[in-house]
């Protein structure tokens, strides 16, 4: 039997099933595409998702490919400096097509023995209380012990699953396509920054084999979202909007987004769970999806694969939907509030300037920041002390820093004391003697997503406190 089945191969799913390979879990992806997609659907990774590459030992991949940018304007496109003393030590934004970053999880997934089956459809499945069967439009049936849904916005495995996903219907449709151009690049450029000066929801962006991104806004909200726009309709909406259409010509894609959010009722159901944009969709207003997905992945992992190797505590996978829920809802807010704020109302015109003068404040700039690049999380383990359930960003210790020590995906206990012991959980908790000027702790114990579970000195609270990470202990 397959320990677990993820459906989808995008960033999501590589990055759940890379996961549960860490901790031997047997993964198989079920991708229904044959073959990689060159489509751009998102063109950077935040600060978070930057960490936690970091965390797997991937970043230098990751930096070798993409592009560093100061992080500023990434609120509504309100032009703002980048904020001081960001709580990370990767404070920009890389720029990587989704395709490289789905072609470097990949890599990953099959140095670790993740097997990829292309051209897999799951098409239905049933659960019962020891695994799930899963039937694939070519006649094949697996089994496996969960599921995962990573399969997108019109996820399947949600819809078959029954969870709902009510939200609020699109009031602003989007026009994006990846096309090719007649018009030279500094027409093309002189045009776009004269638009963009009242009209937000347009724009260019080369790509790298001299094709163009371009958005554009709709002339009404589509009644069949499956459809396509045409080219000719993406030709009459830009020169609607720019009294031009570029010479658009060779699509490759063309899509539309709408300002519409859902969010699922729940993230599991008995041995299936959701992740992703299966889970939650929303505008693509600050680049915030396919790292809102990576980062789902990143929770839900660790904590699949304790349950599959037996030693989860007994609430461990109800702490998946308990925590990611509520930052996909705050996501979901963020992103309805930039659509507004790009609006030409003027009622948004007014609200987008009052904005702009309080984001010169730093505290204001900051935190709508900190927000997006998703620094600010702090997940609710019932204790005041404002660091506990909070990621620790990459602190330098006397003999390192402290994200090399995390590429296996363990706990960690980060001891400045010397005094303490994991006794009973060494399979699960690697235990580090070692001190950082940026720490005021004198012990900090870590979940493999680097979440801070613990703070203390004393011996007996801490081994008190490891069971509600890492199950019992092992004599």
């Amino acid at each position: 039997m397959i320990d677990v089945i993820v459906a989808g191969g995008g960033p999501t799913g590589l990055m759940v099933a890379n996961e549960l390979r860490l901790h031997g879990v047997r993964a198989v992806v079920l991708e229904r595409e044959p073959e990689p997609t060159a489509i751009v659907r998102a063109m950077g990774i935040h600060a978070r998702t930057i960490e936690i590459m970091d965390q797997r030992g991937l970043l230098d991949r990751f930096l070798a490919l993409g592009k560093r940018y100061p992080l500023g304007g990434f609120f509504a496109g309100i032009p703002a400096p980048q904020p001081g003393l960001l709580d990370t030590s990767h404070d920009y934004v890389l720029s990587i097509m989704q395709p490289v970053t789905e072609r470097l999880l990949a890599e990953r997934a099959a140095e670790l023995g993740v097997e990829i089956r292309r051209g897999s459809e799951l098409i239905g499945f049933d659960q019962d209380t020891e695994g799930v069967d899963v039937d694939l439009a070519d006649g094949t049936r697996l089994r496996s012990r969960y599921l995962i849904g990573c399969d997108g916005g019109r996820s399947t495995v949600r819809k078959l699953l029954g969870i709902g996903f009510p939200g609020e219907p699109s009031r602003v449709d989007t026009l994006v396509g990846e096309v090719e151009l007649t018009e030279p690049p500094e027409t093309l450029n002189a045009i776009v920054a004269e638009v963009r000066k009242t009209q937000r929801l347009f724009g260019a962006m080369p790509l790298a084999d001299g094709a163009y991104r371009l958005v554009a806004p709709a002339a009404g909200v589509a009644e069949d979202r499956t459809v396509s726009p045409t080219l000719d309709e993406f030709r009459r909406q830009l020169r609607a909007t720019a009294g031009t259409d570029f010479g658009v010509h060779s699509p490759r894609w063309l899509s539309r987004f709408g300002d519409g959010t859902r969010l699922a009722d729940d993230y599991r159901s008995g041995r299936v769970l959701l992740a992703g944009d299966a889970a939650h969709v929303h505008p693509p207003m600050g680049g915030q999806g396919l790292n809102l997905g990576v980062q789902d992945a990143f929770n839900l992992g660790w904590k699949l694969a304790a349950v599959v190797n037996g030693w989860a505590p007994a609430n461990l996978l109800d702490t998946y939907a308990a925590e990611r829920r509520p930052v996909a809802a705050d996501v979901l807010e963020n992103t309805r509030a930039q659509m507004q704020l790009m609006s030409l109302d003027p009622n948004a015109r007014a609200l987008r300037h009052l904005l702009t003068k309080l984001m010169t404040i730093d505290e204001v700039n900051r935190r709508l920041l900190e927000g997006i690049i998703a620094v600010d999380i702090r997940y609710d383990f019932g204790v005041e002390d404002d660091l506990i359930g909070r990621r620790l960003r990459d602190i330098p210790l006397k003999r390192g820093r402290l994200y090399d020590l995390m590429h296996t995906g363990r706990g960690l206990l980060l001891d400045q004391t010397g005094r303490l012991t994991v006794d009973g959980w060494a399979d699960r908790v690697d235990h580090i003697v070692d001190i950082s000027e940026e720490l005021d702790a004198p012990a900090v114990l870590l979940r493999p997503d680097g979440h801070v579970a613990w703070i203390g000195e004393d011996q007996r609270d801490l081994h008190a406190h490891l069971p509600k990470w890492f199950g019992a202990p092992v004599d």
